[in-house]
């Protein structure tokens, strides 16, 4: 018999949104939180430039929705990057009464970092690990609070909604989810008023990633399957410069560093970026991106590299231990020598479609973070605009939200979890081949530029892939490697399905069949829904 848990909200994920939703919401209500790792495994911990915030005298919230929607490339929402900017100064404030401490300058005034595609120094750091310093103080209010329960190793399977009642109805609502318990090895309901899905981002499901292991896109895939609408899934954005060394699993070099004065160089000491953009090492991402890739494709190298040996060694250390420390211990110092970097998968802009108040299409279904699609970073992220994001909408998600509970019930009777007829898994080389095969195809097929034909490709392969896993699936009691598997799988297609919609290249996608960006045709975003 399937253990039936009960909570007023669930929130699925531990990084910087369901942590600082939870932390207030939980003032007002029970909350569970599980995650499918530890507590503190999650994208927000990797995350080293900041956030950003219009908080220095000489900057307006006008420039930075202005380069927001620039990098964005048309496809931003305006309204929804207005409500982002004008509100996130307030939950810098927040953090810091929460106990986050963020660096300070000599005068005890934020220091404010500046990167790619922001016309002002408006970054919020704490060094260059803000993602674990946020996340450890955020986790230490969480386990410190009465009502709120944190469940590690529990992995969402699958939303329920009525169609596990064999209701068929195109408006559905969300009563929670079943849950692995991965340390038990067994299934769980956990029935809920309200859910949050804030499980991260997807950058496994590309070969080379900046993200942990637990981003497997699992929100978005939940959310599909359950019938939510999903938006813009063929903006990926690839990291430009992660550290390559074949045993560093693509850390990330933050984009401060180019922000500090950093410059991409062949291996031959010849700069580049002023062939690609006026900004040179300071412009968006996706254009440092496709330089790179342009510049390794026709050079023949594996890789550029990142030089920031011309500024003084001491400052260089301070600004970034962290780096530093990590690139000496793969033999590089960065004071010294130049640093190898490769683009790398790195964030989504798009996910799980929300309203300003990170409401999904789903009753009683709301979203908030990487995993989520409000607009606000359109065809192409701003840098550090993303933890400001998951702060403003999980913010408003709690707001929208902590009115509704009384009314709200959570004692639908669901079935067990059935998994009568399955075995336990033998075929363990058919979970890593299909894994590493769907990430290769993805990599080769569906990276930073594409084509008809190779996303024609990717999508037979990945058919077929998907096909393979879910009889394999079907016959097999669940663990965390196949659920994994059958969302990077589902994931990779709604970015294919996505990327062959759009037919023509702006922001972040970029296909040589039309290189061309279109506004008459396709200055909207890309909806996908299952059902």
């Amino acid at each position: 018999m399937t253990e039936s848990l009960q909570t007023d909200v669930l929130v699925i994920g531990s990084g910087i949104g369901g942590l600082y939703f939870a932390i207030h919401m939980a003032d007002h209500a029970a909350v569970t939180i599980i995650t499918k790792k530890e507590s503190s495994t999650s994208n927000t911990n990797w995350a080293q430039g900041g956030i950003a915030a219009t908080i220095e005298s000489g900057d307006t919230a006008e420039l930075h929705i202005e380069d927001t929607l620039g990098a964005g490339a048309g496809l931003c929402k305006r309204d929804m990057v207005t409500v982002m900017v004008e509100e996130g100064p307030q939950h810098i404030r927040r953090l810091m009464e929460l106990g986050v401490q963020f660096t300070t300058s000599d005068h005890e005034q934020l220091h404010l970092g500046k990167e790619g595609g922001h016309s002002r120094s408006r970054i919020v750091h704490a060094q260059d690990f803000t993602g674990r310093e946020v996340e450890n103080a955020l986790l230490a209010r969480v386990n410190s609070h009465p009502n709120i329960t944190l469940l590690e190793h529990h992995f969402a399977i699958e939303l329920l909604t009525e169609h596990h009642l064999g209701i068929k109805t195109n408006d559905i609502t969300c009563y929670g989810a079943y849950v692995l318990d991965s340390k038990q090895r067994k299934p769980k309901k956990i029935l809920a008023k309200i859910t949050i899905v804030a499980s991260g981002g997807l950058g496994h499901v590309y070969q080379h990633t900046t993200n942990p292991d637990i981003a497997t896109g699992d929100g978005v895939a939940m959310a599909y399957r359950a019938g939510a609408e999903i938006a813009n899934m063929e903006f990926i954005q690839f990291h430009p410069t992660s550290l390559y060394h074949p045993k560093a699993k693509s850390f990330l070099i933050s984009e401060a560093v180019r922000g500090f004065g950093g410059i991409l160089k062949l291996k031959n000491g010849q700069e580049f970026m002023h062939k690609y953009d006026k900004r040179q090492n300071l412009a968006p991402r996706d254009i440092v991106a496709r330089a790179i890739d342009s510049e390794i494709k026709k050079s023949g190298e594996e890789c550029v590299f990142l030089d920031v040996t011309h500024i003084d060694a001491a400052k260089t250390r301070e600004h970034f231990p962290n780096i530093y420390e990590t690139c000496l211990q793969y033999g590089i110092d960065m004071t010294k020598e130049m640093i190898p970097v490769v683009p790398a998968a790195h964030y989504s802009c798009g996910g799980i479609r929300t309203d300003a108040m990170g409401r999904t299409t789903l009753n009683r279904l709301y979203a908030c973070g990487e995993s989520s699609c409000t607009g606000v970073h359109g065809a192409n992220r701003l840098a550090s605009n993303s933890l400001l994001e998951a702060l403003v909408f999980a913010w408003r998600s709690f707001t929208d939200i902590r009115g509704q509970l009384p009314a709200l019930d959570n004692s639908v009777k669901f079935p067990d979890w059935d998994d009568s007829g399955t075995v336990n898994p033998e075929e363990w080389i058919l979970v890593s081949h299909n894994k590493r095969e769907a990430q290769g195809v993805m990599n080769d097929y569906v990276g930073i530029v594409r084509s008809d034909l190779r996303l024609q490709r990717a999508q037979r392969r990945i058919e077929f892939l998907k096909d393979e896993t879910e009889a394999y699936y079907k016959k097999t009691k669940i663990t965390t490697q196949i659920l994994e598997l059958r969302n990077i799988i589902k994931v990779a297609s709604l970015i294919i399905e996505s990327a062959i919609k759009r037919r023509e290249s702006r922001g972040l996608h970029f296909t040589t069949d039309y290189p061309q960006r279109d506004d008459k045709h396709f200055l909207i975003d890309t909806i996908l829904r299952s059902f």
